[in-house]
């Protein structure tokens, strides 16, 4: 069954009431930065076990863990990623004795998701992020570049040793795309760009374990039909990043969940079509009049009117 879920720091702030009032109780959570004691490891159980607690103590059920320890080291192949690896075997057999389903992760080296513009003008004054190739700053990282061949190699080390930890566990690991799926930026490879390296990726380690979470504002930069990747993909998607955006890889906007270039609705009903079991949750909102841009994409407001757009095409869509 789809499920809406909303992303809820493990810090308490005003989406916590904000995502109630809008009926929403599913968390994808981050990491136990607020719980740790004194000696205590992020990928311990204690403090996962104590922010899972806070989660619910706040009327919150947590689906998805959707944050990383360090694994850079891991990403390039480096002397230290074996110690890497374990911290990420440790988080994931603690998630399954705390019944947390899915981890969401990434293959990006070195820097996480760009963007050029924090502030691009939208609709009636509100704000999105946007990219152009063009515009980004040099100095992105010290290291040196690497191969998308590379990071392949690397990535198999890192699924050969985890995978078999999270099939017993009973945990998903849940590859999201680069953001932007463009390759090389800044003489590093980016890998999970298109929708031949995801099916190399499910094909290089077939295993139940193994699998796409599905960010829509990456894959519409991918292919023309993203319901139709949906479905090919099917039963391999255990997490939806439901939002849109303008443009190519090389040069896009978000946009308003109203307002892209993809049939939400008919992503919306490919998800139906394939019986997916699992959470979606909105991404990269807005920021709206009497907002914050602080954390530009994440804006308290913006979400609500993402959650009223999904529940609407959601009870649509499964009452036909």
């Amino acid at each position: 069954m789809l499920e809406i879920a909303e992303f809820i720091s493990p810090a308490a702030s005003p989406v916590w009431k904000l995502a109630q009032q809008a009926g929403v109780n599913l968390a994808v959570g981050g990491l136990p930065f607020d719980t740790l004691q004194a000696g205590e490891q992020l990928c311990d159980f204690a403090p996962l076990q104590r922010m899972k607690q806070n989660y619910e103590a706040a009327g919150f059920e947590l689906r998805v863990i959707e944050a990383r320890p360090p694994l850079n080291k891991a990403k390039r192949g480096l002397p230290g990623r074996d110690e890497e690896i374990a911290m990420v075997c440790s988080l994931i057999e603690n998630m399954g004795r705390l019944g947390i389903p899915v981890w969401c992760y990434e293959w990006m080296a070195d820097f996480n998701w760009l963007r050029t513009n924090m502030a691009t003008p939208s609709r009636g004054g509100s704000v999105v992020t946007s990219f152009d190739v063009k515009d980004l700053p040099v100095g992105l990282t010290k290291e040196p570049p690497i191969s998308e061949e590379a990071l392949w190699a690397n990535l198999g080390y890192f699924l050969e040793r985890v995978l078999p930890v999270a099939e017993r566990a009973n945990v998903k690991l849940s590859m999201h795309p680069d953001d932007p799926p463009l390759s090389p930026i800044a003489g590093v490879g980016r890998i999970m760009r298109s929708i031949d390296n995801y099916r190399r990726l499910l094909d290089m380690a077939p295993s139940p374990a193994n699998t796409i979470t599905l960010c829509q504002g990456n894959f519409t930069l991918m292919t023309k039909d993203l319901p139709g990747a949906i479905r090919a993909f099917g039963k391999a998607i255990s997490f939806i990043h439901f939002r849109d955006v303008m443009g190519v890889p090389t040069r896009f906007r978000e946009t308003w969940h109203d307002a892209g270039q993809t049939d939400m609705l008919a992503c919306m009903q490919a998800y139906r079509d394939i019986d997916f079991d699992g959470v979606l949750r909105p991404d990269h909102v807005p920021t709206v009049e009497g907002d914050s841009n602080d954390n530009a994409g994440y804006s308290a407001f913006g979400r609500l009117y993402a959650i009223g757009y999904i529940r609407g095409l959601q009870q649509a869509v499964y009452a036909q």
